[in-house]
């Protein structure tokens, strides 16, 4: 199963980026934040004609998650939102069952400042994420979230941590919060699994050039139960998918594994 996951920024200004995606890359599965859309604004029918169907959990303006599915593979038993997570009404989660996997889309609270309201409401949420992240563990089916996670995992996943130190994304809060999402999950993570030690980034701003001066984040993660982590075949980024027009600050997150 190929597994894509990508922040696109708003779906419907990004929605051709989007449709080129699924027809060129054509990911078996494919979790999307910051879909940005009211329910009705959501692009069921140019999804389904792309050849995808779609499950998703809207919210307006803000955040917003989506799972899209191949035509043909079984897609079912969505459940949107996260116990204990302090402003559901901003959409940051939905999972579903994809051919026997339970994918979940997930788009973390940002965090703004360390030591703001925000920042308290992220580890709220991460803390949430363990907590549905152990329950899928003894639920016993393969398990994979991705997404947005806000949190860099190492200092090597930051173009320059010195640049970082005292903000978010860096603390040792999120960083000790995403650790407990993989032990209490059983999940690693799929780049660190297929490409150990390699830097690579998911995320520039639009400033300055970033994109062009490689100074990025890895940020956008897909968390893999141990059965699926023995079967991956690649992960890796889409960095095309950040060029063009109109981009998104993200690139896609590609995760492969053998049936």
């Amino acid at each position: 199963m190929l597994l894509a996951t990508w922040n696109v920024n708003s779906l419907n200004a990004r929605l051709p980026r989007v449709l080129e995606f699924l027809q060129t890359v054509a990911p078996d599965v494919l979790c999307l934040q910051e879909t940005k859309c009211t329910p009705e604004a959501f692009p069921q029918d140019a999804l389904r004609e792309a050849g995808y169907a779609a499950v998703h959990h809207s919210g307006g303006r803000w955040a917003g998650v989506a799972i899209l599915a191949r035509e043909g593979l079984a897609l079912g038993d969505a459940r949107a939102g996260l116990p204990g997570e302090v402003r559901p009404d901003q959409a940051r989660w939905i999972e579903a069952t994809v051919e026997g996997v339970r994918v979940a889309s997930v788009y973390v609270v940002n965090g703004q400042a360390v030591d703001s309201e925000p920042f308290a409401e992220k580890l709220v949420f991460l803390d949430a994420l363990a907590a549905r992240a152990a329950e899928l563990r003894d639920a016993g089916a393969p398990v994979a979230i991705a997404g947005d996670f806000n949190v860099c995992p190492t200092d090597r996943d930051v173009y320059d941590p010195a640049a970082f130190a005292g903000a978010t994304h860096v603390t040792p809060q999120e960083r000790g919060a995403l650790a407990a999402i993989l032990e209490r999950g059983g999940l690693r993570d799929a780049h660190e699994t297929v490409r150990p030690g390699e830097q690579q980034f998911t995320w520039w701003d639009y400033r300055a050039g970033h994109f062009h001066k490689g100074l990025g984040l890895r940020i956008d993660l897909v968390l893999v139960s141990d059965d699926l982590a023995g079967r991956l075949t690649r992960c890796g980024i889409e960095r095309d998918f950040r060029k063009g027009t109109k981009p998104s600050d993200h690139a896609p997150l590609l995760a492969d594994w053998s049936s």
